[in-house]
């Protein structure tokens, strides 16, 4: 039989195998012989990246590839499992309620909110029955299949399964195949590859979530044996729900329902709409902050959220209510480099809130609300020193001062002042439209998306260098932003219903030109996926003062 020669990325080393060899039987291979030189069994293998591509474990190899074997503690395993676990529970909820419509709405801390509706018994016997039907699966361990087909043959699947969304997509692709997935009789489309079997699931919760929803827990990919960690984040799960009963309202809840929109010329009208429900918000914040007496508005949110320009927006609408608005950076208060915390590796921790004066900075606010002037400094960052130019402050009977910064909500902060002098905002794109019923945009795939955009307008950078960047930034926000998010008086969803068709334009040429040869190149390809579902929306009828203009360029704000 013929061979052919491919690199297995896990251990370095060169083989040759037979021609057609599956996947799973390298994986098979490998987890023995990991398991004889540890003494233990890794975690299962769930797929590969073949050539930078993910592939599910039935891909056979015909040619000379690189292969990376990914488990459930890589970010591209970690996917596989959970598209797997989301087509699990499609499965459960069509076994026990096959009239039953399911749809996956928003995650939640590596979690989804679901909800199941239809002529059904009360929730927790509809919980109980669903949750028993998984495990069964789970325990029969019933392989995912993908199959390859004519799209006109993936549309006759779909028609009669009651799946108008999904079909509505299917409908207006411009291709000939697509790849479908089933589980024993049920079949989807799932946005992504899946895990090779259900047996792999073993790490999951599903239970009631609020009054009338269910959430679906993952496995922590850190500890693939434990749930992930979870606690309850009301304010945030307010933002999802009221936004969701929004789109709702507006029958846009899915990529199906905008591009409807959009190819019967409503994308005007769309862009219209997304800006006055943001400058709505905008006024409501402003109200809130006057009605509270506060002193000081501290803003923060993930990368990409819209922060800069929230700023902005919010002091325009104070300064509409008689506020004399002041904005105090942070970035004037960064110690000098002798005098900065450092990572393991030796080098600076500039997302460390002890990169800060955070007694120089309480020193002055306090000092400033006495109505003292104070000297300001200035953060030299070619010299990495702060130096005092001259800037000063001072705050009259009607003035407010706006702080943004990724540690504006951490009590730390700010912690000698009192609570009654401060206002917290939280901004993050919290996306709300999905694919179909089943498939989510990830709010941080939104963010990234919106990166990619900005990045190479503002500093010059490819989409390969945001990708590179991305996993580190994810990690810094998992660490200093997002434990500290319920502290927010308010927050803000910055996400718009009409910003994916806008940046559709700009970022699918950048994104096609990750190289081939790099890992980042998988992940383009997954946001490529979805990307190209969308109908493009022309942004000239984007206002000067939109989010979306931090990204695009043309803002009436100086950044």
């Amino acid at each position: 039989m013929t061979q052919v020669e491919i690199v297995l990325a896990n251990t370095g080393e060169r083989m040759l195998i037979d021609q057609g060899t599956p996947l799973a039987q390298l994986a098979e291979e490998y987890v023995k012989r990991k398991t004889q030189e540890d003494g233990k069994a890794p975690w299962p293998v769930l797929g590969a990246l073949v050539n930078n591509t993910v592939k599910p474990l039935q891909y056979r190899i015909y040619n000379p590839k690189t292969i990376q074997l990914l488990d459930i503690t890589n970010r591209q395993g970690f996917r596989m499992y959970r598209n797997a676990l989301q087509m699990m529970l499609y499965k459960a909820v069509r076994d026990c309620y096959p009239q039953a419509r399911m749809s996956i709405d928003h995650s939640l801390q590596n979690g989804f909110y679901c909800r199941i509706e239809g002529e059904l018994p009360p929730n927790d016997e509809v919980c109980r029955t669903v949750r028993e039907r998984m495990i069964a699966l789970q325990e029969a361990d019933m392989p995912f299949v993908a199959k390859t087909m004519l799209l006109t043959d993936a549309k006759e699947l779909i028609r009669p399964l009651n799946m108008p969304k999904t079909f509505y997509i299917l409908e207006h692709l411009k291709q000939l195949y697509i790849e479908m997935n089933f589980l024993g009789d049920t079949v989807h489309k799932i946005n992504g590859k899946l895990a090779p079997s259900t047996g792999c699931l073993t790490t999951w919760d599903f239970r009631q979530y609020g009054d009338d929803g269910y959430m679906l827990q993952c496995a922590d990919p850190e500890h693939p044996d434990k749930l992930s960690l979870y606690t309850e984040t009301p304010k945030l799960f307010s933002i999802f729900r009221e936004h969701y009963h929004w789109t709702e309202l507006m029958h846009m809840e899915t990529i199906s329902d905008y591009n409807r929109i959009v190819f019967n010329g409503g994308g005007q009208d769309l862009i219209l709409l997304a800006e006055a429900l943001h400058e709505k918000k905008y006024a409501e914040i402003a109200d809130q902050v006057r009605q509270s007496g506060a002193k000081m508005v501290l803003l923060a949110g993930p990368s990409s959220s819209g922060k800069t320009t929230s700023c902005r927006r919010l002091s325009v609408q104070l300064s509409v209510l008689g506020y004399n608005v002041n904005q105090l950076s942070l970035d004037d208060y960064f110690l000098g480099r002798e005098r900065t915390p450092k990572l393991p590796n030796g080098e600076y921790d500039f997302e460390s809130i002890d990169a800060l004066d955070i007694p120089l900075l309480n020193d002055h606010l306090n000092r400033l609300f006495r109505g003292e002037e104070v000297q300001i400094p200035t953060f030299d960052f070619k010299k990495g020193e702060p130096y005092f130019g001259g800037k000063t402050l001072k705050l009259g009977p009607r003035s407010l001062l706006v702080v943004e910064g990724i540690h504006a909500l951490n009590p730390k902060l700010t912690a000698e002042i009192e609570d009654g002098l401060k206002f917290k905002v939280y901004v993050s794109a919290l996306t709300q439209i999905s694919i179909d019923d089943q498939n989510i945009i990830h709010g941080t795939d939104n963010r990234l998306v919106r990166r990619i955009v900005r990045d190479n307008n503002f500093r010059g950078w490819n989409a390969y260098e945001t990708l590179r960047r991305w996993p580190e930034v994810v990690r810094g926000e998992r660490k200093h932003i997002f434990p500290y998010q319920e502290n927010a008086n308010v927050m803000f969803n910055s996400a718009l219903l009409y910003e994916l068709g806008v940046l559709k334009r700009y970022a699918e040429p950048l994104m096609k030109q990750v190289p081939e040869d790099s890992e980042e190149y998988s992940i383009a390809r997954q946001l490529l996926d979805f990307s190209e579902l969308l109908l493009p929306i022309d942004d000239k009828f984007i206002p000067y003062n939109s989010i979306m203009r931090e990204f695009l360029g043309g803002s009436a704000f100086e950044y």
